[in-house]
């Protein structure tokens, strides 16, 4: 973040399209009004820009330092401190859901980033929970995170969710680290962004690999009324509800079905489904625990500053693949940057996103065709209809196969899980740069990867 006292508006869980499609199609009048009454004090809120807390003096801490404050109904924030940091539950569930999931937020960035609170400098967590009456809806302001109750009829209270309350903690990260504007793609990866740490929070908290997660954000804001599973779905984007009120989850997985539009800040919250969706396959075709892999990738790409406030899906497609790059040439410590990660050189990715490989690179092919010389310098014999076929890549009887015994079982290891899976990786959802920068993203990233989880 560039400055310390720079301006942001509130970023709201809840996007306006669905509240005005509730609003419309329900025939609940006093219903209606209650989601009205949201969406005008989200216009509100969104109109309003509020300067970022400066930094307190940095410290170093083995907990965080929670403050849970009730606004009792009203708009008044912080509001009424109801449960500091070490003090027992109180009782009232959103006060304690709330004290909970902030420090479960916390505990993720702390324990696998070395981060502490959402600036890196130790700053004290405050929460609000009971904003005014019937809101439905929570955000993050600048400052604190807020959660409403809900209308009780759709949706429930927002700290119900843990990921509500990890995903707006996660815009302050942002707000510190790449500052991503809030608009077009910048806005939907500052969203997604916040999506996949949110996720990555419930799995740490649940100790889940990968592919036992259920990949769903906000899976509990919504009363049993509701056809929905969830807010957005990353394995799925655009299967997390259907009802008639709320109208169809409208997010892409992929570029081909990008929406272009001027609503929802150009499309923030239904276009984040693209790179939400890229960094699902990224996590399973890792597998394992996903805070320790993809999400030690995004982190890294997150916190670099060559990365801008204004990144578009293919500048963050070229980021998380130079970061894998560097996380598995010890560049940055793997799973657990503490700092921003910018390599040796300090000048910005090329290899990732145009196909071009840097200085840097070629040395880590090198080491590795001399680690494993079974392996083609190119890796010409992992890529169908070229030379040598199925007897390069150690088939039977083929050239490669004393090669292969040679090498021992890591090396078959590492081989074998440079398969389609792998490459589907976030360099082929989050770019948009067209076929065959797509292609020689999925390349790098996934012969980086695959090293990275011996890495990591």
């Amino acid at each position: 973040m560039s400055g310390a006292l720079a301006t942001t508006s509130a970023c709201l869980f809840v996007p306006p399209f669905v509240l005005e499609a509730l609003a419309s199609h329900t025939d609940d009048t006093e219903l209606a009004g209650r989601v009205r009454h949201t969406l005008h004090t989200d216009a509100l809120l969104r109109a309003q820009r509020t300067h970022a807390v400066p930094p307190p003096a940095e410290t170093t801490v083995e907990r965080p330092r929670r403050t849970v404050y009730s606004a009792d109904n009203s708009s008044t924030l912080p509001g009424r401190p109801v449960r500091a940091e070490g003090e027992p539950a109180t009782g009232d569930p959103a006060a304690d859901e709330g004290y909970d999931g902030v420090g479960a937020a916390w505990h993720l960035f702390q324990g696998a980033y070395s981060r502490d609170s959402f600036d890196d400098s130790g700053h004290p967590l405050h929460a609000t929970v009971h904003y005014e009456r019937d809101y439905a809806n929570a955000f993050w302001d600048g400052r604190q995170l807020v959660f409403g109750d809900g209308d009780g009829r759709v949706f429930e209270r927002f700290t119900k969710s843990p990921d509500v309350i990890a995903h707006e903690f996660t815009h302050g990260v942002v707000q510190h680290t790449a500052a991503l504007a809030y608009t077009g793609q910048s806005g939907a990866l500052n969203e997604s962004v916040s999506d996949v740490f949110a996720a990555l929070t419930v799995q740490r908290t649940l100790d889940q690999a990968a592919d036992e997660a259920t990949w769903l954000i906000g899976e509990e804001i919504f009363t049993p009324s509701v056809n929905a599973t969830a807010l957005r779905s990353m394995k799925a984007p655009g299967t997390a509800y259907d009802d008639p009120r709320l109208g169809k989850d409208p997010q892409p997985a992929t570029m081909a079905d990008y929406v272009e539009t001027s609503e929802d800040n150009g499309g923030v919250h239904i276009n984040s489904g693209i790179p939400n969706h890229a960094f699902y396959l990224a996590a399973t075709a890792l597998g394992g625990r996903a805070w320790e892999r993809a999400g030690a990738v995004w982190y890294a790409a997150l916190t670099d500053p060559r990365l801008g406030e204004n990144a578009d899906f293919a500048r963050w497609a070229a980021m998380t693949v130079d970061a894998a790059g560097r996380l598995v040439r010890g560049a940055c410590p793997a799973g657990r940057p503490r700092r921003p990660c910018t390599g040796r050189t300090g000048r910005p990715p090329t290899g990732p996103a145009t196909g071009a490989r840097t200085r840097g690179d070629r040395a880590a092919q090198r080491r590795d065709h001399r680690r494993h010389p079974g392996a083609s310098h190119r890796h010409r014999d992992r890529r169908p209809g070229r030379a040598g076929g199925a007897a390069a890549r150690g088939g039977p009887g083929g050239r490669g196969a004393g090669r292969r015994a040679a090498a021992g079982p890591v090396r078959v290891r590492h081989r074998r899980r440079r398969g389609d899976r792998a490459r589907a990786g976030a360099g082929r959802h989050a770019g948009a740069g067209g076929a065959d920068r797509h292609r020689a993203a999925r390349r790098h990233l996934s012969m980086r990867a695959r090293v990275a989880i011996r890495c990591t």
